[in-house]
């Protein structure tokens, strides 16, 4: 079954072709504040999933990292732990590890022995 499911700001686990991609994960609780600027910000909401009841993850998709909005410290862990993440380049260079940077419409085609 392809689905999408919304968890909560940008994060939404999608299921696709027998693939599982979860993207912008932002999993901090609510009421976590962050000094992003000149004025802090907090979060009024948290996510509709534990990243404990997260499904097994194929990739990540992070749309940049420059705001804690896209990419929250619980996030950041969760995408740690995804052998394929796919960000800007700028984000590849603020994530590292094994995080792959894509230009603007470039693509990268997700393949796992016995399929594609």
């Amino acid at each position: 079954m392809n689905t999408v499911t919304v968890l909560g700001g940008p994060t939404a686990l999608i299921r696709l072709a027998g693939w599982t991609l979860l993207t912008d994960p932002t999993f901090d609780a609510a009421g976590t504040e962050y000094q992003d600027g000149p004025v802090p910000v907090r979060k009024t909401a948290g996510p509709a999933l534990k990243p404990s009841q997260l499904p097994a993850l194929d990739a990540v998709v992070v749309s940049h990292t420059g705001h804690l909005d896209n990419l929250d410290t619980a996030g950041r862990a969760v995408a740690s732990g995804v052998s394929e993440v796919f960000t800007t380049v700028a984000g590849a260079e603020d994530l590292g590890g094994g995080a792959v940077g894509l230009e603007p419409w470039q693509t990268r085609t997700l393949s796992k022995p016995g399929r594609t």
